[in-house]
């Protein structure tokens, strides 16, 4: 998901530079949602992780 926000914002950095500044706009708020969104899953999975902790073999 990482992977996806970093696309975005190299996509918005080309269409910057290039004058899209629209493009370069929607793509940046993209990538700024998916990255929150990233980051709120990592998260939560870490809670989860620790609150179920190791369980014993035997």
């Amino acid at each position: 998901m990482l992977g996806w926000a970093v696309t975005f914002l190299i996509v918005a950095l080309i269409a910057a530079v290039l004058g899209f500044g629209g493009v370069a706009g929607v793509a940046v708020e993209a990538a700024k949602i998916i990255f929150f969104v990233a980051i709120v899953l990592f998260l939560i999975s870490a809670i989860f992780g620790v609150v179920r902790g190791r369980r014993s073999v035997l």
